[in-house]
C-alpha cells in the first residue's frame, strides 16, 4: 500500500527528516507523533511529494505525485488563507475534482454529493457563505466534508484535532474508522498523546 524509502529533507543546512523507513502493507490509522518542530508537517508533505525530497515515497507501486486521485489532504488550520474568496459549497467541490477530466465541469451528482456531505456535517445552512464568515470548528467541519466527497483511499490529516468542537471531532473519528473498514489508511500529525493511543493501529 505505502513504502516510504531512505526519505530524507533539508531546508538550506538543516537536515529536517534523516533517513526514513516505513511499510504498511494494511488497513490502518497511523499517527506521527511528536512537538512542534520535530518534522511532523514535513514527513506528510514530503510523502505527497509537495516539498522535495530525497528517497522514494510509493503508493499502491506507484510514486505518490501519481497517486493523488486516491489521496485526501488536509494540512494544518494555521496555514489556510481564510480570506480566500470561495464559499463553502465551493470549497468542498474541490474534493469532487481529481475524479473529473480536465476541463470538464462538475455533473448534478457531484453537488448532489457535496450537498450531502454538507448535510452530514450540520452546514447546509451555511453553503453559500464565504468561508472567512466560519468560526474555526465550522471551517474544519467544512475540510471535513471535502474529505467525504473526494472518498480518497488515503488520507493525510496534520493535526486534525486541534480546536476541533465535539462534533467535527466525533465526525473526523468516524471518517478515520470508515476509511480503514474500507482498505484504506490514514496517516495524521499530533503532539497529544492520548489521542494517538485511542485511534492508532
Amino acid at each position: 500500500m505505502i513504502n516510504i524509502t531512505n526519505l530524507s529533507v533539508r531546508y538550506k543546512d538543516t537536515l529536517a527528516i534523516d533517513n526514513i523507513n516505513l511499510q504498511i502493507d494494511k488497513p490502518s490509522i497511523i499517527g506521527i507523533i511528536g512537538p512542534n518542530g520535530a518534522g511532523k508537517s514535513t514527513l506528510i508533505k514530503a510523502i505527497l511529494n509537495i516539498i522535495p525530497f530525497k528517497g522514494k515515497a510509493e503508493i499502491d507501486n506507484l510514486p505518490s505525485k501519481d497517486a493523488l486521485s486516491d489521496i485526501a489532504y488536509v494540512e494544518q488550520k494555521i496555514n489556510i488563507d481564510y480570506n480566500f474568496p470561495i464559499k463553502v459549497r465551493e470549497c468542498v467541490s474541490l474534493g469532487v475534482y481529481p475524479k473529473v477530466k480536465l476541463f470538464h465541469k462538475l455533473k448534478k451528482e457531484h453537488w448532489e454529493k457535496v450537498d450531502e456531505a454538507l448535510k452530514l456535517v450540520g452546514l447546509e445552512k451555511f453553503s453559500h457563505r464565504q468561508i472567512s464568515e466560519l468560526s474555526g470548528g465550522q471551517f474544519q467541519r467544512v475540510l471535513i466534508a471535502r474529505c467525504l466527497v473526494q472518498e480518497a483511499k488515503y488520507i493525510f490529516l496534520d493535526e486534525p484535532f486541534v480546536g476541533l468542537d465535539p462534533k467535527a471531532t466525533f465526525l473526523l473519528k468516524k471518517i478515520m474508522h470508515e476509511c480503514v473498514s474500507n482498505g484504506g489508511a490514514i496517516f495524521f500529525s499530533t503532539h497529544v498523546l492520548d489521542v494517538a493511543e485511542k485511534l492508532c493501529n
